[in-house]
């Protein structure tokens, strides 16, 4: 059980579980002066589809990783050791085929094709990025960043559809401000969800850089180097404060709580301790800066619920 719970990314999907969860929590907090008329069962529905798809993901993911998984992390294979290659296969198809027949539910309770579609795109993605995409030039990373970030779009869309309105990315067009306020700030983490995971990916690759020779993968450190992969991971765990201040510049955006104001503050601070150690201390940079994006993305998410 235990095998299967690491091949499924368990801890991968508690962060989905808690960020669906936390969507919700802060559109209800939020909106004292709207009801929203929360369907519990159908929600739960969504949360336990998506977290199906992505297990399957990550089945598949290691299917096609099995070579350079053997020289980068031998102690942590589960594939062929615990799990045969054909019953990965099956078991990524079962997922699969359960998540996108409770998409299909979905869909047909709200009358919509958005929930078939947003699941029959991500079931995509994930097998094209670990097929072929992963071995590609930024597109892999990219790819793979940008999900983090759909999964919080596709349970805010599940609240405008469950309400039956669309709120828009403008202060021109008809809203209460309570309500634009609330979507535009789940879309502002959900984009520093994709940085924050792009930077966690180009860390990934710098530790994998002997399995990925191997599969002649063409990732960003084997590009650039892992001393210039660093700095550029450490630059793009800047970029949410970067988004943050165009969009004051170019909006009347703002922070919903002091609480998300020190967290942003948070992420500077440590962009700037983790600039300061690639220069003065590379070594012990080395050591935790894994642990930067991960405690980037734990502070995000925590801003739905304070």
């Amino acid at each position: 059980m235990i095998p299967f719970l690491r091949l499924i990314r368990i801890k991968n999907l508690l962060a989905i579980l808690i960020a669906m969860l936390g969507v919700a929590y802060f559109l209800h907090k939020q909106n004292p002066y709207e009801v929203i008329d929360f369907d519990a069962f159908h929600y739960g529905l969504l949360i336990f589809s998506t977290l199906i798809i992505a297990a399957a993901g990550h089945i598949i993911n290691d299917y096609f990783d099995l070579k350079a998984d053997r020289i980068n992390k031998p102690e942590a294979l589960v594939l062929t050791k615990y799990m045969n290659k054909r019953w990965a296969i099956l078991a990524n198809w079962i997922l699969n085929f359960l998540g996108f027949f409770m998409a299909i539910i979905l869909s047909w309770h709200y009358h919509t094709l958005l929930f078939v579609f947003v699941h029959l795109l991500s079931i995509n993605l994930l097998w094209f990025y670990s097929a072929y995409w992963k071995r590609k030039l930024v597109l892999g990373a990219a790819v793979l960043a940008a999900l983090p970030g759909l999964v919080l779009f596709l349970s805010s869309w599940f609240f405008q559809v469950l309400n039956e309105r669309n709120v828009p990315f403008s202060p021109y067009q008809e809203s209460t401000w309570s309500t634009y306020l609330d979507y535009r700030f789940i879309y502002f983490v959900a984009i520093c969800a994709f940085f924050i995971n792009l930077s966690r990916e180009i860390i990934k690759d710098i530790r994998d850089i002997p399995g990925d020779s191997i599969i002649d993968a063409h990732t960003i450190p084997r590009k650039i180097g892992s001393q210039k992969a660093t700095l550029l991971a450490l630059l793009v765990l800047q970029m949410p404060a970067v988004f943050f201040i165009i969009l004051k510049l170019i909006s009347d955006f703002s922070l919903p709580s002091l609480y998300t104001s020190v967290v942003l503050g948070l992420l500077e601070f440590l962009f700037l301790l983790g600039l300061t150690a690639y220069y003065l201390a590379p070594t012990l940079l080395e050591k935790w800066l894994r642990l930067l994006p991960t405690l980037a993305l734990i502070l995000g998410l925590t801003c739905l619920y304070f």
